[in-house]
C-alpha cells in the first residue's frame, strides 16, 4: 500500500463518491462524519462500493452505533485501534472533543488522552506512522473564525506520528507541517473534496495532493 485516497465529512451526501475511482489508489481512508446524524442503513453499501481496502472512523456527527456498523462492514473500523500494513501503521480515533452543539459522538479530552496513550504504547512503530482522527490537533487546521477548536490531547500525542489525517472543520482544508508532523484535512467529500497520499520508502517521505471532483 503506497497510494491512499483520504476522504472525510461525507455527511450522508454520497453522490460525489462515484467520481473518485478515476484516481489511482491502493486503499481508502475515511476520517469520519460518514452520516449526518444518521441514518446508518446506507453505510454498509456505501463502503462496499470501494474495490480496494477501506479503513474508517466515525465523526462527531455519526451516531455511536456506527461503530458496530463499521465493524460488520467491508471496511476496517479503525476507531480506538491500530493496524500495521507493510511499512505503514494506521491508528484511529473517531468522534471529536467537545463542541457547543452536543453532537452524538463527543469525547472528553481525558478520554481522548487515555485512548491515544494506550494506542501509541501498543502500536507497532513503523516507517510511516499515521493517526486518523476526526478532530484536528489544537491549533492546527482547526480555526473557526478567530477560535481554535481542535483537541489539546491530539496535539499532545501527535508528535508520536509522522502524519495526522483529520477533518471536522470544513473550512480548514489544507496541508501543513507542525512540530515535524504533517497534518492534512482533505475537505468535505460531500462537496467533492479529497486528498491523495503517497507513501515513499523512507521515513517522512510522504507526498500529499489535495484533489476535487
Amino acid at each position: 500500500m503506497t497510494d491512499v485516497l483520504l476522504l472525510a465529512d461525507l455527511h450522508g451526501n454520497y453522490g460525489k463518491l462515484d467520481a473518485f475511482p478515476g484516481y489511482d489508489y491502493d486503499a481508502v481512508i475515511i476520517a469520519g462524519d460518514i452520516t449526518n446524524f444518521g441514518p446508518l442503513e446506507p453505510v454498509e453499501s456505501v463502503l462496499s462500493n470501494f474495490d480496494v481496502p477501506c479503513f474508517a472512523i466515525p465523526g462527531n456527527c455519526d451516531p455511536r452505533e456506527i461503530v458496530d456498523v463499521l465493524e460488520h462492514s467491508d471496511a476496517v473500523c479503525l476507531h480506538d485501534s491500530w493496524i500495521a500494513l507493510g511499512k505503514i501503521t494506521l491508528a484511529g480515533l473517531g468522534g471529536s472533543n467537545a463542541t457547543p452543539f452536543g453532537t452524538p459522538f463527543e469525547l472528553t479530552e481525558e478520554e481522548i488522552d487515555e485512548e491515544l496513550t494506550r494506542i501509541v504504547n501498543r502500536m507497532d512503530k513503523n516507517v510511516h506512522n499515521v493517526l486518523v482522527s476526526h478532530a484536528p490537533p489544537y491549533g492546527v487546521l482547526d480555526g473557526v473564525g478567530e477560535n481554535h477548536v481542535g483537541s489539546q490531547s491530539i496535539r499532545k500525542h501527535m508528535t508520536r506520528f509522522d502524519l495526522v489525517c483529520c477533518a471536522h472543520i470544513h473550512e480548514a482544508r489544507g496541508v501543513t507541517e507542525v512540530d515535524g508532523v504533517t497534518v492534512v484535512n482533505p475537505g468535505p467529500a460531500s462537496d467533492g473534496y479529497g486528498a491523495l497520499i503517497h507513501f515513499g520508502k523512507e521515513p517522512k517521505d510522504i507526498q500529499i495532493d489535495l484533489i476535487a471532483v
